[in-house]
């Protein structure tokens, strides 16, 4: 939620006793789904919002949710309004005090219904990945300063496939927390690219402004990326795993793995969606658990990569 609608959504519902989604959606320019995601967010937050459904109802802020705008800084009001992000990776912005300090001046005062306990109290989030590499890259407040101001950048990346960084222009979105991890969401030759701020060798901002696709946002063009990353599969790898690994197979692949057939003799026939037959390796964990039987092309790499590692155990 951007910080401009988080405020004119709660100043709409301050302004009358009741709103109905479609009205609030029209308002804004926002679809009615967005709306109901907007006010759970709102209510994940603290503020007493009540939602009903069907004829007759909307949504309604109740006594005590007032928000008082006088109270808070420019700046309070900007990180008030990131969604999703814990408190370390507020401080990785340069922004952790004025969002604690804007959470406790927006905290509803009045008395849980119930004797409740606050969500904050019996929720907590860390961010941080499994096993996650330790200062690699740049930090993400490094880089905001050049970002607020909306010019190009040249930056020096390192892609996975390559033994060293490489400079590039591009026209920078913004950053996308996602899974951990840091990333500057770029058009690069009027592509979008998703870069790991734990590649960046280095950046210089330009004197020229960014010069974005018309109609692209940060949001959207975040949200492309992440699903084109995840659905893309150019070849599928299709085999034979111990169904006792079957849980284990899918907690690691994830939605790349598609079970193709029930268990049998043991055995579940299973397909992996990769981007390249090089991404065969990434089986190779399953050791003997896993048999590849397709395409030829796959089953020939691996042959080739269980031979490399046996000569080199030998």
């Amino acid at each position: 939620m951007t910080p401009d609608r988080f405020f004119s959504l709660l100043i709409l519902l301050q302004s009358r006793e009741t709103v109905i989604a479609t009205d609030l959606a029209a308002e804004l320019g926002i679809s009615v789904r967005t709306v109901f995601r907007d006010v759970q967010w709102l209510q994940d937050a603290g503020f007493p919002i009540l939602v009903r459904q069907g004829r007759g109802g909307g949504v309604t802020l109740l006594p005590g949710g007032a928000l008082d705008l006088a109270r808070l800084t420019p700046a309070e009001r900007d990180h008030l309004a990131l969604s999703g992000l814990d408190d370390a990776q507020r401080d990785q912005l340069g922004g952790g005090v004025d969002s604690r300090r804007a959470r406790s001046k927006v905290a509803p005062g009045r008395t849980r219904p119930e004797n409740l306990l606050p969500v904050h109290a019996v929720v907590t989030t860390d961010n941080r990945p499994w096993f996650g590499p330790p200062g690699a890259g740049i930090g993400p407040a490094e880089l905001l300063g050049d970002l607020r101001r909306g010019v190009r950048l040249r930056v020096n990346y390192r892609r996975s496939d390559e033994a060293g960084p490489a400079w590039q222009i591009v026209d920078p979105y913004g950053l996308l927390a996602k899974g951990g991890r840091w990333y500057l969401v770029a058009d690069h030759a009027a592509m979008p690219r998703l870069y790991s701020l734990e590649r960046v060798a280095g950046w210089r901002p330009l004197r020229t402004p960014r010069r974005l696709r018309p109609g692209a946002t940060l949001q959207a063009v975040a949200a492309e990326l992440s699903v084109g990353w995840e659905t893309a599969g150019a070849v599928r790898i299709e085999g034979e795993l111990i169904a006792g690994q079957l849980e284990r197979a899918k907690r690691i692949l994830g939605t790349r793995l598609t079970v193709l057939s029930p268990e049998a003799d043991g055995r579940v026939s299973i397909g992996v969606a990769c981007r390249v037959v090089e991404d065969v390796r990434q089986l190779l964990q399953f050791a003997d658990d896993f048999l590849v039987t397709g395409p030829p092309e796959a089953r020939e790499r691996i042959r080739e990569l269980a031979g490399a590692m046996l000569r080199l155990y030998q």
